[in-house]
């Protein structure tokens, strides 16, 4: 069974660790990269919402969710609204269904509008990253046609 969990000074460096495969590593940043995100976000009246991802008692993953600011360029649905700004299943976890559990857990969550009120959710993505768009699709998100950062896609749930 999928949970999220806070991160803790006891699981902060198992966080750290978990890593993407070799040919993922252009999609997302480091998990360490994305908690220090977290506290430059809460130092400057940001929401980060940074949760472990665990099957059972075993850590698999790792999701920052953020509600309103990001810190990057961001769509202008962003105001007011949740993103998924990161979220990874490690390499030896994947292909097992943990991230569309995963997924499931967090748009569960971010339903009971943790931090504020909303009406979407967003995802910035890697065009190339056809995997992650697949089960962010199949989640009921689609892609806007706005462009953030250059080359990451924009796709949208209504909450």
């Amino acid at each position: 069974m999928i949970s999220l969990r806070k991160i803790t000074l006891e699981n902060r460096r198992e966080v750290f660790l978990l890593k993407v495969s070799e040919d993922q590593s252009r999609f997302v940043a480091s998990n360490l990269s994305s908690v220090a995100s977290c506290y430059v976000l809460s130092a400057n009246e940001g929401n980060p919402l940074p949760f472990a991802i665990y099957a059972d008692e075993v850590m698999v993953g790792f999701v920052m969710i953020v509600y309103g600011i990001t810190g990057y360029e961001v769509p202008k649905i962003a105001d007011n609204n949740y993103c998924i700004l990161r979220f990874m299943i490690s390499e030896q976890y994947q292909k097992r269904g943990y991230g569309r559990e995963a997924m499931t857990k967090i748009v569960e969550y971010i339903r009971t509008y943790p931090v504020g009120r909303a009406q979407y959710c967003w995802i910035p993505y890697v065009h190339e990253n056809i995997v992650a768009k697949k089960l962010y699709e199949e989640f009921g998100f689609h892609d806007t046609g706005e462009r953030i950062n250059e080359n990451e896609h924009v796709t949208l749930l209504k909450l």
